[in-house]
């Protein structure tokens, strides 16, 4: 039996981004990318923190944090969205880097909703003053762009995502919306 396809992957977590409280799932849908191939790019990322906490209660400069494999030092942040991302957004994260550690190379937002053109061009104005790039993604557009780059790592990133999801505090991620994702691939699988 063939595994599931990058799309078909891409068509389950489209389905589960759809459902209710969902706002969690972006957040785990790239610290999996991440893990699944960590050892192949030299990169991994800082544990997550809990999805109530505050950056600022927990000093983090944003929802992921990238970090070259056997060092601390943070290179690349994601903050993700459930909303669009806003110009203010993109300030607020201003704020954040001038108290961090260290400077950063990357400042990644990933939203599920629409891009604006303006915030786009306000956030790639900045490398020049800051030396940082700022980027905005559509998340299902960076994970259909990852899952066919690693396309030989889909499934470990799939199983991965899996275990997040079901590894999750009920109050980041639901029973049901838990059960949503197992019975969503259990029927994907199914159909293969």
């Amino acid at each position: 039996m063939l595994p599931l396809s990058s799309e078909e992957i891409i068509t389950l977590l489209t389905q589960h981004l759809s459902s209710k409280h969902a706002s969690r799932l972006p957040v785990l849908i790239v610290a999996a990318a991440y893990m699944a191939v960590s050892g192949r790019i030299g990169e991994g990322s800082m544990p997550l923190e809990a999805h109530n906490a505050a950056d600022k209660q927990t000093g983090s400069l944003g929802d992921i944090e990238v970090t070259l494999v056997n060092d601390e030092k943070v290179i690349t942040s994601y903050e993700m969205k459930d909303n669009r991302v806003t110009k203010d957004d993109i300030d607020v994260a201003l704020q954040k880097l001038k108290g961090a550690k260290s400077r950063i190379d990357n400042y990644i937002f990933i939203t599920t909703d629409v891009i604006e053109q303006d915030v786009l061009d306000y956030a790639k104005s900045l490398y020049e003053q800051t030396g940082i790039e700022f980027a905005i993604l559509d998340c299902l557009g960076f994970i259909r762009h990852y899952l066919h780059f690693f396309h030989r790592a889909r499934i470990t990133f799939l199983n991965i995502y899996q275990e997040l999801v079901l590894s999750e505090p009920t109050s980041s991620v639901s029973q049901p919306l838990k059960e949503v994702f197992l019975a969503l691939r259990r029927a994907a699988e199914a159909d293969r």
